[in-house]
């Protein structure tokens, strides 16, 4: 998802047992999934509680073993590979509950849905142990005397699927283990359906279109995701148009499958960047960039990217009935298109 957008489910994976006697512990990962991914990106990725030069520096030592031997930072992992090193055990720190607001659209007692607000990571992470949904989630469930699922990681509890931190709308968050791994399981067959808002530069030339493009980290900026075809992941969106306006367009994106960025990526790609998306080619857009007045306000009337998860469909995981729920626009999207409306026609 979303993305992460943007919104990928961890492969089932990982055992970390203890050995004391050397203070090490042992990490396992047994891939249940064909990756195509460098094996010093994927620990970085899986390890976030230890640092990147730490894990770089064993995989030089010859420590870290792939299927028993020592492997190489660009060995890529395939499904059914095992990954085994030792690791010192990271500090301890503790998840907190904090009294974050949180927008709840729907709440049983197997599942909570949220309407994220910009500017707010879903779990803790590395330079980020606090002010995450993950701790307004737990401030919640102690008012309430409820429960999230414990899932495959103690940093994540109840999270199921993530979007980036300033993609706004809905987000599933289990209550329970059986939830969790049932709504993991639709996320995994692709069978939960996805739709988004954005607003990007320019126009689509079709009114629909397939945007079938394979997705890797940068090979330069490690943050960012770029169309890999050498060992890109399968990507795909499908875009239908909401609205054109002269300079902009209003899309609802469909997104197929869930990796890390891929909506802001794909439209990139496609020569449509998300207005105020900086890091993919996008940009702040004023009522002066609008109108083309030199008098009216250059303040950016959107400091984000315009993309929005609006609807999310799929099977409650216990009563089995099909839900659709959908996030209201937010404040500050709806009150860009108001202004495109009125004078981008």
């Amino acid at each position: 998802m979303e993305e992460h957008g943007t919104n990928e489910i961890v492969e089932r994976e990982s055992s970390i047992i203890p050995e004391t006697d050397e203070g090490l512990e042992v990490v396992q990962f047994n891939l249940g999934h064909d990756l195509q991914k460098r094996l010093d990106i994927y620990l970085h990725e899986r390890l976030f509680t230890h640092s990147r030069s730490m894990l770089q520096k064993l995989i030089k030592s010859g420590t870290v073993l792939v299927n028993g031997r020592p492997a190489k930072a660009s060995t890529l992992l395939r499904r059914g590979d095992c990954v085994e090193l030792k690791v010192p055990p990271p500090a301890q720190r503790e998840i907190l509950p904090e009294n974050i607001p949180l927008d709840i659209l729907y709440e049983d007692g197997d599942l909570i849905a949220i309407n994220k607000q910009r500017d707010l990571i879903v779990h803790p992470a590395r330079g980020h142990w606090s002010g995450t949904m993950t701790n307004g989630l737990l401030y919640h469930i102690q008012q309430t005397d409820g429960t999230l699922s414990t899932g495959s990681d103690p940093w994540r509890p109840g999270i199921i699927h993530r979007l980036d931190r300033n993609t706004t709308g809905i987000i599933l968050v289990a209550k329970t283990d059986e939830a969790h791994w049932r709504l993991a399981g639709q996320f995994e067959r692709r069978t939960i359906h996805k739709t988004y808002l954005a607003v990007v530069h320019g126009h689509p030339a079709l009114d629909s279109d397939l945007i079938d493009a394979p997705l890797g980290v940068h090979p330069v900026v490690r943050e960012k995701y770029t169309v890999r075809k050498d060992i890109g992941r399968t990507a795909q969106t499908v875009f239908e148009v909401k609205e054109r306006f002269k300079h902009f367009t209003l899309m609802e994106l469909h997104p197929k499958t869930g990796r890390t960025h891929q909506l802001r990526v794909h439209l990139s790609h496609i020569g449509l960047p998300i207005v105020g998306d900086v890091t993919y080619g996008g940009r702040p857009v004023s009522l002066r960039d609008i109108t083309g007045i030199a008098t009216d306000s250059g303040t950016a009337l959107i400091d984000r990217q315009a993309l929005h998860a609006w609807k999310l469909q799929f099977v409650h995981p216990s009563k089995f009935n099909r839900m659709v729920l959908e996030a209201p626009v937010p404040a500050d999207m709806s009150e860009f298109l108001t202004i495109l409306r009125q004078f981008d026609r």
